[in-house]
């Protein structure tokens, strides 16, 4: 996994391909992959558990403990 960081936008990329983006607007982030705005910290998370869900699945312990945290916020 590929990901770029700027001081608006987040992007995920997997074998070259987008798997999801994060937009800055104001002081919250908006990730593709996540239903709620979040911070910095939680926009990178939601992307690193877009790329972890494609390769190890929606059952994998980790990817079930990024989602708790996400949701806890």
């Amino acid at each position: 996994m590929a990901l770029e960081i700027t001081e608006t936008t987040m992007t995920a990329t997997t074998n070259g391909k987008v798997i999801a983006t994060a937009t800055r607007t104001g002081k919250v982030w908006h990730a593709t992959t996540w239903p709620t705005p979040l911070d910095r910290n939680g926009a990178i998370t939601a992307l690193t558990l877009a790329e972890l869900t494609i390769t190890h699945g929606k059952d994998d312990p980790c990817v079930i403990d990024l989602r708790e945290e996400l949701t806890r916020g």
